[in-house]
């Protein structure tokens, strides 16, 4: 089972809070990986703002300790049979379901703990995270751990929105 955990617990300083971004780019984001054939369920990690959404939510106590520890939160909420999460963005309104579908297929192929998107050779989500990695998520979140990179360099990257456009 997989699990997508997205991350939408920021403060959104930059954007502005009238809404937060999460809640204006939140649907974007799900409608995308509803669109996965991967994911078997979703799970969003909330903390400095209410978000209305009909996901399944928890709300992490710590969020302002940085993005691991919103992660952890996820991570710690999904059902014990999952044994992978896929982690994305609630700020990277443009990812695309293929990159989830493509990251999925090649750690059930070729395996690695973690498993990154590569757009131009750069390192963006979305991040799945087998199981064995998850206790050693750092402060800084999915990105401070080593992955192996799949080529996404033929889809538009997520994005990674700080203001509003």
């Amino acid at each position: 089972m997989i699990y997508a955990v997205v991350l939408a617990a920021g403060a959104s300083s930059r954007y502005g809070t009238s809404p937060p971004k999460q809640q204006e780019l939140l649907p974007d984001v799900l409608s995308a990986l509803h669109e996965s054939s991967a994911i078997d369920g979703i799970l969003v990690v909330l903390g400095a703002h209410p978000v209305d959404t009909d996901e399944a939510s928890v709300r992490c106590p710590d969020w302002a300790e940085g993005p691991g520890a919103s992660l952890r939160c996820g991570l710690a909420a999904l059902p014990d049979e999952v044994e992978a999460a896929v982690v994305v963005l609630a700020d990277g309104p443009d990812i695309d379901p293929r990159a989830v579908d493509r990251i999925v297929d090649s750690w059930r192929a070729d395996g690695s703990d973690v498993v990154a998107a590569a757009y131009d050779r750069q390192r963006l989500h979305p991040v799945l995270l087998a199981r064995a990695a998850w206790p050693r998520v750092p402060a800084e979140g999915a990105r401070g751990l080593e992955a192996r990179l799949v080529d996404c360099d033929d889809l538009t990257p997520p994005g990674d929105v700080d203001v509003r456009r």
